[in-house]
């Protein structure tokens, strides 16, 4: 699974041709933005228009949003209660959380949440100074029961530093500087 995640600030009509140009390689883009909800309306309508597939549109947080649009996936914050709530409100939506520790991955199953993000695993810039998880702390998640997605540092350098067994990848910088057959060649490398 190869998750993309858009960056964290207003997004621009370049942002959208370069997830439309990779579209066939990643299996999900979450939008985690400051944009205010009917500017990130218009913009995911526009990337729909454009042919961007509305099944591997994931909407940060905002259930409001999702439903306006009818998407089918949604990924919260860890140990965000919202998250649990709405997976028992609405069983065929896909629910995604980002986790840092078993407790949080635990939690996430009990829930019968669909996958989790987990890290981070490698120095990374949107974590300055913090330490990437352990070996024993990554163990730890892989045991649980639903797919574990490697999240944090990871780059053209790292990628094949991932640890065997998780279910995939996610991104913000990786899916954003590389271009569609470097992606694909990674991909089809695992």
């Amino acid at each position: 699974m190869y998750v993309a995640i858009t960056p964290y600030r207003v997004l621009t009509q370049q942002d959208l041709i370069h997830y439309i140009e990779i579209e066939s390689v990643i299996d999900t883009l979450i939008f985690r933005t400051p944009m205010e909800p009917k500017e990130l309306i218009n913009l995911i309508k526009n990337l729909m228009q454009a042919g961007f597939p509305k099944d591997k549109i994931t909407i940060h947080t905002d259930t409001d949003t999702l439903q306006k649009l009818d998407l089918n996936a949604i990924h919260f914050r860890e140990g965000d209660e919202r998250a649990y709530n709405f997976k028992t409100a609405n069983p065929d939506i896909c629910v995604s959380m980002s986790t840092h520790n078993s407790q949080s991955a635990q939690a996430a199953e009990a829930h019968n949440l669909d996958y989790i993000l987990f890290g981070h695993l490698f120095q990374t810039k949107s974590k300055p100074g913090k330490t990437p998880r352990t070996n024993s702390e990554i163990e730890s998640v892989l045991n649980v029961n639903i797919p574990v997605v490697a999240l944090g540092g990871i780059n053209a350098d790292t990628l094949s530093l991932v640890p065997k067994g998780f279910s995939g990848i996610a991104a913000i910088s990786y899916f954003r500087e590389q271009d569609l057959e470097t992606i694909r060649s990674a991909k089809e490398a695992e």
